[in-house]
């Protein structure tokens, strides 16, 4: 636009062409590399279709010292510089977190982390306000960055590593034993769960891996591959010659056929047509045909390979034969099909033509793919099947036979072990805050703000101090007397007390509070205190009684910063211990207004 010259137009518009086809190129590669399939396959030397993991999110370095720093001086009138080394140790979490080994052990630290954040919003996010830190995560397939200052952000990343690494450890796991395949079907299961949880409780992400849509994919992704799992479970222990089992199988491969074509259909809608990995696409739709081949083959071995019916079986294998197809085969009825090795041989031999369909269906679209033709592995086992199909075809097929092969009816899908989408547990993993010195969360949060700390001077008169105590970490000054020392000296109904001669009080029992006020001698008592904005007044008891019976203080349903975590954390146990306190302090006198209070342990 900046020039009128033909021929310098033509050089830049040629320049360009170049650039842009180069970043065609690395775009290119550098999805081949985020989605790649092989990565974290099994090593062992069994022959098993490889399953599809998910790459992690990667994030930037932050450096929260400064603005933590300048919150806890700010907000909790603290020196942030006395809390340098949890900041610090926060940090670490965080950078060790970014590259998690591929095991339990990475899950924990993930977890952990996670769990953490739950503490770092409720003391350091304020709903108002900002932080001004920008959390930087990169998309999971694409490498496309996105920030925002929200902690949902972090927290929905990190929600997606714990599905991720989930799912690369199901990759990962040796599918030709029993204990690999439970492990493998246990992982894949709690991938599903993952990626769900964050559908459900995380919204408006601004990476594409984190969108609804993409979430949705994933989970019925997660979820083929468990019932992939479980039909290959089904093969390790189904006896050899055993029609009803063979029936079984057919039935098992059928409903893994039928819940990748969901996949493959979601896959290829609108909104992640144009981001899920072609790769991606081609291996859904491959196990769908592979998996239909796979139904009308062990069809045909309950027919062919297992002996005719007996009179004593018939009634259990012709019941288990009518819900077997999704239409009736043409032809004569069950008792003769059943019983009658020829027309068993007519049927099965239609399975089989079927079946070899569908394995050539499956190598055709498998070779379109130029990521997948690199996966030997894959190309092993579609010629593996389809050559064993032709096989029994081959065997089974007679000179003599002038019929034309039926067209052999769908297989029922039907499964033995439903999978489960199981959500995360949060609390397998305890952790302890690491800002606890901050004070209780009950008060000392982002959200909660008081005026600057008191420090009172108290004389014992003749009748004690003069006040009413309530609770416990922080302690509640519940009532003042009028005309008392306390009163004179300036404390309120709805104070805290944080400190008493110069001993820090915030996570100090009732109990601790009294004896130390009870060990006080005639030069009196320095009490320290602060009041919550807001709270001030009569209702200030009343607000903490509700807060504290009902321990949900901090448990807003608030979707987007998917605090329902919090009930399954290490902060779950800190709230009921307050609903426990409420209610053991209900017992005493405390509720009885004060100039009703005689000589007892809640006045001093």
């Amino acid at each position: 636009r900046a020039t009128s010259n033909h021929k310098v137009k033509e050089t830049v518009a040629l320049e360009l062409s170049y650039v842009n086809s180069n970043l065609q190129l690395l775009k290119e590669e550098l999805e081949e590399l985020n989605s790649s399939v092989d990565i974290y396959q099994n090593e062992s030397e069994s022959i098993s279709v490889p399953m599809i993991p998910l790459g992690l999110k990667e994030t930037k370095e932050l450096d929260l010292l400064v603005p933590l720093k300048d919150f806890i001086s700010e907000h909790y009138g603290e020196e942030g510089i006395l809390f340098e080394k949890e900041i610090k140790e926060f940090m670490e979490l965080r950078q060790a977190m970014r590259t998690p080994s591929r095991n339990e052990a990475g899950l924990e630290l993930l977890m952990e982390y996670y769990n953490q954040l739950y503490f770092l919003d409720s003391r350091f996010f304020p709903p108002a306000k900002s932080l001004g830190v920008f959390f930087h995560w990169y998309d999971s397939l694409t490498g496309v960055p996105s920030h925002q200052r929200a902690l949902a952000f972090e927290k929905g990343s990190v929600l997606f590593n714990i599905g991720a690494l989930h799912t690369q450890i199901g990759a990962r796991q040796d599918r030709a034993s029993l204990p690999g395949l439970n492990q493998a079907i246990d992982a894949f299961q709690k991938a599903a769960g993952a990626f769900n949880y964050l559908k459900e409780n995380f919204s408006n992400a601004p990476s594409l891996d984190m969108s609804a849509a993409s979430l949705n994919m994933l989970v019925r992704l997660m979820v083929a591959q468990v019932q992939e799992c479980v039909f290959e479970k089904m093969t390790l222990l189904c006896a050899q010659h055993d029609f009803l089992a063979r029936l079984q199988l057919a039935q098992e491969a059928a409903r893994v056929e039928d819940v990748y074509s969901l996949v493959h259909q979601t896959m290829t809608q609108a909104h992640v047509k144009d981001y899920v990995p072609f790769s991606w696409t081609t291996m859904v739709h491959v196990k769908s045909e592979h998996f239909k081949a796979l139904s009308h083959y062990f069809a045909a071995i309950a027919l062919c390979d297992c002996p005719a019916t007996s009179d004593a079986e018939l009634p259990e294998q012709e019941k288990a034969f009518i819900q077997f197809h999704v239409t009736m085969p043409e032809g004569p009825s069950l008792r003769v099909l059943l019983q009658d090795p020829e027309e068993r041989r007519k049927l099965g031999k239609a399975h089989l033509k079927k079946a070899i369909m569908k394995h050539e269906e499956a190598m055709r679209i498998h070779g379109l793919c130029k990521i997948l033709r690199k996966m030997d592995i894959l190309q092993e086992v579609l010629s593996f099947a389809h050559k064993r199909s032709l096989s029994k075809y081959s065997e089974i097929d007679h000179e003599e036979d002038f019929f034309e092969t039926g067209d052999a009816p769908d297989i029922h899908p039907k499964t033995h072990q439903k999978p489960e989408i199981k959500s995360p547990n949060f609390s397998q993993v305890k952790v302890t805050d690491l800002f606890h010195r901050l004070g209780p969360l009950s008060v000392f949060s982002a959200k909660n703000k008081w005026y600057p700390a008191r420090r009172v001077h108290l004389m014992r008169g003749e009748n004690g101090f003069g006040f009413t105590l309530r609770g416990d970490s922080p302690v509640l000054i519940a009532g003042v007397i009028p005309g008392g020392c306390a009163a004179e000296a300036g404390l309120k109904k709805g104070d805290y007390i944080i400190s008493v001669n110069g001993k820090d009080c915030k996570w100090s029992k009732h109990a601790e509070v009294v004896q130390l006020l009870k060990s006080t001698g005639e030069e009196g008592v320095e009490i320290g205190v602060i009041t919550l904005q807001g709270t001030e007044g009569p209702k200030a008891v009343d607000k903490k009684a509700a807060a504290m019976s009902s321990g949900s203080g901090l448990l807003k349903s608030n979707k987007e910063n998917s605090r329902k975590s919090l009930m399954n954390s290490k902060s779950a146990s800190t709230l009921l211990v307050w609903s426990k306190k409420s209610k053991r302090s209900k017992k005493s006198t405390y509720g009885i207004p004060f100039t009703a209070v005689g000589d007892n342990e809640a006045m001093y």
